[in-house]
């Protein structure tokens, strides 16, 4: 609030303030702002229009209409939307993520077990390999049987 300072004779004193539209920033800064408040608006009016080019905004809506028009209210509002929308309701979901924890489990089980198939198979076709392309390999990958000794039966 200001002070009037009027050369007035006999005049009273009286209080003003300031009217709202008073600068008091700027041509700068309220340049600024307002670009800011129109970016702003721009983009709560370009997500408006993407849910209601969705079909977002009359879902809602039938969901809302049909929530205000049921007698008796559901005991829980979030339930009966999830419930009109499509979605599980709480305690589906939840069983549907215990479900889901226990087959990721499963299925870590189950490639490990693959990767150590896939390792001992692979090491058995090494072997294959090494076998067949070198007929010396045979003679001394033998076991020996009943005492016989690793050396071949022609060097007695």
């Amino acid at each position: 609030m200001l002070r009037c300072h009027c050369s007035v004779p006999d005049h009273r004193p009286h209080f003003f303030s300031l009217p709202a539209s008073a600068p008091s920033q700027g041509f700068e800064e309220k340049k600024i702002m307002m670009r800011y408040k129109e970016e702003k608006e721009a983009k709560k009016e370009a997500f408006r229009k993407y849910l209601e080019s969705s079909g977002a905004v009359d879902a809602l809506t039938k969901v809302l209409v049909a929530l205000y028009e049921q007698n008796d209210k559901p005991s829980s509002a979030l339930e009966f939307i999830q419930q009109k929308i499509g979605g599980p309701s709480a305690s589906d979901y939840e069983r549907l993520q215990a479900e889901f924890s226990d087959l990721q489990v499963r299925y870590n089980d189950l490639l490990a077990a693959h990767q150590e198939t896939c390792k001992e198979s692979e090491t058995w076709l090494q072997l294959e390999e090494i076998k067949n392309s070198d007929p010396m390999v045979v003679a001394y990958s033998k076991e020996p049987t009943d005492g016989e000794s690793p050396k071949s039966k022609n060097e007695d």
